[in-house]
């Protein structure tokens, strides 16, 4: 039997990964519990041999000053007749029992017991290997959807991916192996639940772990990250090592390591800066792309005050401000972004007047100068006798209505004049 027992305990131990010390102390209390259900054996106690598998069970009652339950409890002057060095607080063994005497009813009472420990112990045992990895990276097989998230199956658990922590831009399939970022560990009824994401900074700073071998080893640190999930952050990296250029570390030859990551991200763009001690070279490395032009910085209301050239503008804000968004979050600084080029306020604003078309109400109009006083200037400068050769050719238009008698009589008369 006890041969038997050991093979048992081991078995288990390699099916359930629960320790064997676990195993003999959760059986040790399954037929303690057994013979307890009977009245006037709650003192009964068992001890399993984890060597030998050898069973002892012997009524045993704690030693007090002032006894409070008889059943299980003893005086000092009792205990010392039995035992004369016993003190306040031994459990003195009374009497020992015979195991043979353990019947059929104590025997499924203690395998349910039994049962019912080994599988609170199993949940523990997980409970305890992935709530150690908390804050690092776990894989799981995508195993089904759900309303509350993407269900992963982890090996002897499942990851929650909630849609709160899933990226806009990532789509995801059964069976596609995710990488999630263990956020929490929780207990429940059915076993551990591990909630993971993928949007949380910390999954960014582990993929560059895995990614970067210097970052990995301490070399180059991360030391700030501004993250806005499924479309770009920055990563603030310093060095520990003279001579190291920590942004061409993390970046990699022609981009390599950091393409990893975007890949691994779906496409999310990120910025790699150098950091600096100085807030003010900080802030402005932040800002990147954008050029600077020069950073104040108010120590008390934490706030810097960001000149770039008027072409640089718009890159330092960013589309909707992104820019200068992620660029706050990653230096802990309010930043205000101005041009180098003074920009008078809007309501005092006056366009320039070269940018503006004349108004049509200002030029006078052709239809204001007298007809009169422009077509006899015509007549003195060519005479109608030297015009006539040279109109004698023209082909004139039949829809042209002939000059009136009276106006050729006094252009004759005008060219009389002239001629005389």
């Amino acid at each position: 039997m006890s041969r038997d027992f050991i093979a048992a305990l081991l078995q288990l131990n390699a099916e359930k990964g629960v320790p064997r010390e676990h195993l003999v102390r959760t059986v040790e209390d399954a037929i303690q519990s057994a013979y307890r259900r009977f009245s006037g054996d709650e003192d009964v106690h068992v001890r399993i041999d984890p060597e030998t598998g050898r069973i002892r069970v012997f009524r045993a009652r704690r030693v007090v000053a002032e006894i409070e339950d008889e059943t299980i409890e003893m005086t000092l002057e009792d205990a010392r007749a039995i035992q004369a060095d016993a003190e306040v607080g031994d459990l003195l063994e009374t009497e020992e029992l015979d195991p043979e005497h353990f019947g059929r009813i104590h025997a499924q009472t203690a395998k349910q017991v039994v049962l019912q420990r080994l599988r609170e112990a199993e949940r523990d045992v997980v409970f305890e290997q992935y709530a150690s990895r908390e804050g690092e990276l776990i894989t799981g097989t995508v195993n089904r959807v759900e309303p509350r998230g993407i269900i992963l199956d982890v090996g002897r658990a499942e990851a929650v991916l909630a849609v709160t922590e899933q990226s806009a831009a990532e789509h995801y399939r059964i069976g596609q192996n995710v990488k999630g970022y263990v956020l929490e560990v929780r207990r429940s009824t059915k076993g551990p639940q591990v909630l993971v994401s993928r949007t949380h900074k910390g999954f960014l700073r582990r993929l560059f772990e895995l990614e970067v071998p210097e970052i990995h080893n301490g070399t180059v640190e991360i030391k700030a990250i501004a993250r806005e999930a499924g479309s770009r952050s920055k990563v603030a990296v310093a060095s520990r090592q003279e001579g190291l250029d920590p942004v061409g570390a993390t970046v990699g030859q022609r981009g390599s390591r950091v393409q990893a990551v975007v890949a691994e991200l779906g496409g999310e763009k990120i910025d790699v800066i150098p950091w600096n001690e100085d807030p003010a070279v900080f802030v402005a490395n932040a800002l990147s792309p954008a050029q600077v032009v020069g950073v104040h910085i108010d120590e008390e209301h934490r706030i810097a005050s960001v000149t770039v050239p008027e072409r640089m503008l718009s890159l330092a804000i960013g589309r909707e401000g992104q820019n200068a968004r992620l660029a706050a979050k990653l230096t802990g600084w309010r930043i205000d972004i101005r041009s180098d080029t003074p920009q008078p306020d809007a309501p005092d604003r006056v366009v320039p007047a070269p940018s503006v078309a004349p108004a049509p109400s200002v030029v006078p109009a052709p239809s204001v100068v007298p007809a009169p006083s422009v077509a006899p200037e015509a007549p003195p400068v060519v005479p109608v006798a030297a015009a006539a050769p040279a109109l004698s050719g023209l082909a004139i238009p039949a829809d042209v209505p002939p000059v009136p008698k009276a106006a050729r009589a006094s252009r004759a008369k005008a060219s009389e004049e002239v001629s005389s």
